[in-house]
């Protein structure tokens, strides 16, 4: 009786050491939700991460990968949970104030998106001239003048990308009229996306809206054939709004909005700024 009883503990054991050594990782987990973003199923790679941080709780990459993919799937509250859950484990890791400064943005909360975008840049100052995703809030918040200025830094960073001009023209616009902001507008050398070239000249005066559209529409080389349509509704949309058309602007933003959903960050933008108009 006892030697079965040893088999038995035996043969007990050797099974959970089997089971334990076919246990996912959280490790596992974090690069199945890799191949889950990969096929834009957001909301299977954020469960997915939601399973490595049951494994390490106190791990702030994977809160921060799991609040990427929920903003990425439109989850912008449950984002900012996540990022905010970082910080406190980690004040000092500025990422975590970048991608929470991001989420507040989309949230509508504007305010909150700048002060966390500085606390990011106190942290990584390097980042202060690249940083246009605040040149953006500081529009929304009225702080034009902190808008344009950044926009001017980053022209330092970039010099060929027509929205930083374009932004850094709206800035402008609202304290010193349309015809200042034209003659100040920052110079472009070589932006190559479409319809970009045609959307600076709209603002310099140069163009008709029409004029991006037909280039927008008659692309042939941009793998992502919507891409070039929903920037020229955003421009346009931003246009109009420059000019005091506001039944032109809705037009688009409403287009750009409504038809050619994504989740990258200018979307948000076209968003906000229908439903301030709105």
């Amino acid at each position: 009786m006892l030697r079965y009883s040893l088999l038995a503990c035996t043969l007990l054991s050797l099974t959970c050491l089997h089971a334990t050594s076919q246990e996912k990782t959280a490790m596992d987990y974090i690069k199945e939700a890799a191949a889950a973003a990969k096929a834009d199923d957001f909301e299977k790679a954020a469960a997915l991460c939601g399973e490595a941080i049951q494994r390490e709780p106190k791990r702030v990459s994977h809160l921060l990968q799991r609040g990427v993919y929920l903003e990425r799937a439109g989850k912008n509250q449950d984002a900012a949970r996540d990022f905010s859950r970082a910080i406190e484990l980690d004040p000092e890791n500025g990422d975590s104030y970048h991608l929470r400064g991001c989420v507040q943005f989309k949230l509508g909360k504007i305010a909150e998106s700048i002060a966390d975008f500085d606390k990011y840049l106190k942290i990584d100052p390097q980042r202060k001239s690249s940083h246009w995703q605040r040149g953006i809030s500081c529009y929304y918040a009225g702080k034009f003048d902190e808008g344009k200025a950044q926009f001017e830094s980053y022209q330092k960073f970039d010099g060929n990308d027509v929205e930083n001009a374009v932004w850094r023209f709206l800035c402008q616009a609202k304290k010193d009229g349309i015809d200042k902001a034209r003659k100040d507008m920052l110079k472009i050398d070589d932006d190559q996306r479409v319809p970009m070239k045609e959307v600076y000249d709209l603002f310099m005066g140069k163009l008709k809206p029409q004029d991006v559209l037909d280039a927008a529409k008659n692309q042939k080389t941009v793998r992502n054939q919507t891409a070039p349509l929903f920037y020229a509704h955003l421009y346009l949309g931003l246009y109009f709004d420059a000019i005091g058309d506001r039944k032109k602007a809705l037009e688009h933003l409403n287009i750009a909005t409504d038809d050619y959903r994504t989740y990258q960050y200018m979307w948000d933008v076209a968003r906000i700024h229908r439903d301030l108009l709105k």
